[in-house]
């Protein structure tokens, strides 16, 4: 399956030579090649997501850039993007080039750098885009926060025009209304006696994003999205030809805030787990394509800052190693979007909006590929993830899909099937 080559379900071989693909074709046939067997599964271009925290700079007790992208690995991850709120923040060339040597000499998959939108994420001043942009930052986001000076969020949108590059909006009203919130306003945060942010939060700060990128005619892609409203927002705003584009994660179209009662802190996320309206909305993005990409924000926290109880605790879960069992389990295999449109969705879609060079299995481009097994049933268990983080409300779930091989630049990797 190749969605950026109109490849659905096509029983093919592919030759890889010196970590490019070669070839595609039916019954390839060359010397002396090392065989893969790839006989029952299914053969897609390297998944792709769009959003993960690494940590690294600063918080290596969360995460670190070999776990992180090990953790990749394990789930079929050939491409990440790592967003910029480590410590110090990536504001700064300085910064930067020092993160991008690191990548480079840790990472096991490829590691694409978003820089912040404003110094120190402060919200106050904007970066250097150019210097940030000629020096490999391929996305700004604050990531974390919201950008609430609306001069700031425009200039910024036309900074990233000039150079082609998204600005990732952190969608969330920030101000003494909101103040100390923890999940989502409603049945299960008054039960709880806890203050709850209303969806309302959300959807103002997408409407006036969507509105800045009209009115500068610049892209702004809409992190995470949890709520019916801010789907609608979209879904409208697309219609009438404003450059946006959006993500879903697994957990905003798999869990409610009703999950916070079992599951505590580790179903602690900012934006919340919101209601079964609003799952069911997001879900609906998906399919009529309002909803572009699905992505993880894999956000590792230590044990020992989980355990503080909701009130207290990060906001943030793990979700390198459950994403693609969570997209065809709850997806796939219960009719709301095919293998191809799921596929679609973790590689070219992703790969466009970032301008990077993969997502497809053309002829030329880089051996990234994932073989997964659409059958491999496993129970999560955090105990066995590569990444740090062991911060997910969906352990013990049994679930249905693994990669069985994931293969970087032409070098293969078979750990994951480790659950058996």
């Amino acid at each position: 399956i190749d969605p950026a080559n109109r490849i659905n379900r096509e029983k093919l071989d592919l030759l890889i030579i010196d970590g490019k693909v070669a070839d595609i074709d039916k019954n390839i046939s060359v010397n002396d090649a090392d065989i893969i067997n790839a006989s029952g599964l299914v053969i897609v271009p390297g998944l792709i997501d769009m959003h993960v925290h690494l940590r690294e700079p600063g918080q290596e007790h969360k995460e670190t850039i070999k776990t992180g992208t090990r953790s990749a690995l394990k789930g079929g991850f050939t491409s990440i993007m790592a967003m910029a709120n480590t410590t110090p923040v990536i504001d700064s060339v300085q910064v930067l080039r020092d993160v991008l040597a690191r990548i480079n000499d840790q990472a096991v998959v490829n590691v694409f750098q978003a820089c912040s939108v404003t110094v120190r994420m402060s919200g106050e001043m904007l970066v250097d885009v150019d210097d940030l942009v000629v020096n490999g930052a391929v996305a700004l986001s604050d990531d974390g926060k919201p950008v609430m000076n609306s001069q700031i969020m425009r200039n910024a949108l036309i900074a990233c025009k000039k150079h082609n590059i998204p600005l990732i909006s952190h969608c969330e009203w920030i101000d003494k209304e909101y103040e100390g919130w923890i999940i989502n306003k409603g049945e299960v945060s008054e039960k709880l006696g806890i203050i709850g942010i209303p969806n309302s939060a959300e959807e103002r700060m997408v409407k006036r994003d969507i509105k800045l990128a009209d009115e500068t005619d610049s892209h702004i892609h809409i992190a995470h999205v949890s709520t019916a409203g801010s789907v609608e927002l979209i879904r409208q705003a697309k219609k009438r030809g404003v450059k946006v584009t959006a993500e879903a994660m697994p957990h905003h179209f798999t869990l409610t805030d009703s999950a916070v009662e079992k599951y505590g802190a580790n179903a602690k996320m900012n934006p919340p787990l919101r209601s079964k309206a609003d799952v069911s909305a997001v879900i609906e993005g998906l399919k009529d394509g309002t909803i572009d990409v699905i992505a993880t924000d894999h956000a590792p926290h230590a044990e020992y800052e989980k355990a503080k109880g909701l009130k207290d605790a990060p906001f943030g879960i793990v979700g390198l190693e459950t994403c693609l069992s969570l997209v065809i389990t709850e997806l796939v295999n219960k009719g709301q979007l095919s293998l191809y449109e799921a596929i679609e969705k973790m590689t070219i879609n992703p790969a466009k909006i970032l301008n990077i060079k993969k997502g497809t299995l053309s002829v030329g481009a880089d051996a990234d590929i994932t073989i997964i097994d659409l059958d491999k049933e496993w129970t999560v268990d955090p105990s066995r993830f590569e990444s740090k983080g062991r911060n997910t409300p969906f352990i013990d779930w049994k679930l249905r899909g693994l990669p069985a091989i994931t293969i970087v630049k032409g070098k293969e990797y078979r750990f994951s099937l480790s659950y058996d």
